[in-house]
């Protein structure tokens, strides 16, 4: 029951991709030898950049479709160990990565593709008057993070630390796209999510920038998953996230740059 809901799921944010134009239909290498599909399974916080990653690749290489599945970083882990049809993994930590590894589910070495920093999240207007850290904790602002699992809310417990701010979390979501939105809706005050979120969600949401002495530098890194039917297609595909051109297109969403 539970290999099968997980299959449910990544179906569900597939054809959610799709319906929504954020899934590109067909990506692809950097030869027009190359055909076919690979599923691109990435941290929730890549959506908007790998939507036009995807949408370059496809144009440079006509010959090879990806779907570009998204969720919260443990969650594609668990997918991909149900045995959910994976060819590419995005990683918004190491630990998962590192996870994902050593239970086999690999091919070849990581590689790290971007970097990117934490900001908090709040409503347009800052109706709160948020400002810092510390101001999380204050009573009557409701915080929500991600659950510790998710490497924003592993990232946000250590800015936390870091502050010395000590708040408990009106409630725990499963990724990043989860906390935007409920800011978003007014169903929370305040959050920490990337960088890249609050630039993604453009004037939905507004941002705090938290000092660098506070902030965490996240680490992205993308492999091949073992088993992959395309292998170079999806080798393909690491390799344009890599490139100068995909760097640049990672860059001018916030992320950070790989080196």
């Amino acid at each position: 029951m539970r290999s099968r809901v997980s299959l449910l799921i990544v179906a569900a944010a597939f054809l959610a991709a799709c319906g929504s134009g954020g899934n590109a239909a067909s990506n692809s290498s950097t030869s027009t030898s190359l055909s076919g599909y690979i599923s691109v399974f990435a941290a929730a916080s890549l959506n908007a950049s790998f939507n036009a990653l995807g949408t370059s690749f496809h144009r440079a290489n006509p010959g090879v479709g990806v779907n570009l599945i998204y969720a919260g970083t443990p969650t594609l882990v668990t997918q991909i160990e149900q045995g959910a049809p994976a060819d590419v993994f995005a990683s918004a930590d190491t630990t998962s990565m590192d996870k994902l590894s050593a239970d086999g589910f690999t091919m070849g070495t990581s590689r790290v593709f971007a970097h990117n920093q934490l900001e908090i999240v709040v409503a347009p207007g800052n109706p709160k008057g948020i400002t810092k850290l510390a101001d999380l904790a204050k009573p009557g602002v409701i915080y929500i993070s991600e659950g510790p699992t998710v490497p924003a809310g592993k990232y946000s417990l250590q800015a936390l630390a870091t502050a010395g701010v000590k708040v408990t979390p009106k409630s725990l979501e499963t990724s990043v796209t989860a906390v935007i939105s409920k800011i978003e809706l007014g169903e929370a005050d305040a959050g920490i999510v990337y960088t890249t979120d609050i630039n993604a969600a453009g004037n939905k949401v507004q941002g705090i920038q938290i000092p660098t002495a506070d902030n965490v530098i996240a680490t992205y890194p993308m492999v091949a998953v073992k088993g992959t039917k395309n292998s170079a297609a999806a080798d393909a595909f690491i390799a344009y996230v890599l490139s100068t051109t995909g760097q640049s297109m990672l860059a001018s969403f916030g992320f950070l740059s790989a080196a």
